[in-house]
């Protein structure tokens, strides 16, 4: 009896995962603000405040990723350095591929929404973002 408790179990979670279409990578594009990572191990390391946002811009499956520092008048200090990227698509799955002159990676897209993200590196980290809060203090 446990043996089918496990499979049915292993059977719903695996068809709770998102498939990630070219239709979903638009929801990429603008701010994302880091809400949580979650280890192997299933323990959380939670971010209540962010001194850095993410933001992507994609075309095409092409694009960027750079951070910028919210400011207390709503608008975002940003630099120069960014990450380029290219999306692929393989077997179900997205992938965001990143390159700079120093380094290259890779994070799957779990999920894809409007309002959340989740990114699992090659450590087995999950990433999960959601859309920040706009504010401003005038």
């Amino acid at each position: 009896m446990k043996k089918i408790i496990v499979f049915i179990a292993f059977i719903v979670l695996s068809s709770c995962k998102q498939t990630i279409t070219n239709d979903n990578i638009q929801y990429l594009n603008g701010y994302w603000e880091i809400e949580k990572v979650e280890l192997p191990s299933g323990e959380m390391k939670e971010y209540k405040v962010n001194e850095t946002i993410d933001f992507f811009k994609i075309e095409s499956n092409k694009g960027f990723r750079k951070k910028v520092m919210p400011q207390l008048d709503g608008s975002y200090l940003t630099n120069d350095h960014q990450e380029d990227i290219i999306i692929t698509f393989k077997d179900g799955d997205a992938t965001i591929q990143y390159k700079t002159n120093y380094a290259s990676w890779d994070e799957n897209i779990i999920e894809l929404t409007n309002d959340k993200l989740v990114l699992k590196n090659q450590q087995e980290l999950e990433y999960h973002y959601k859309r920040p809060a706009k504010f401003s203090i005038k």
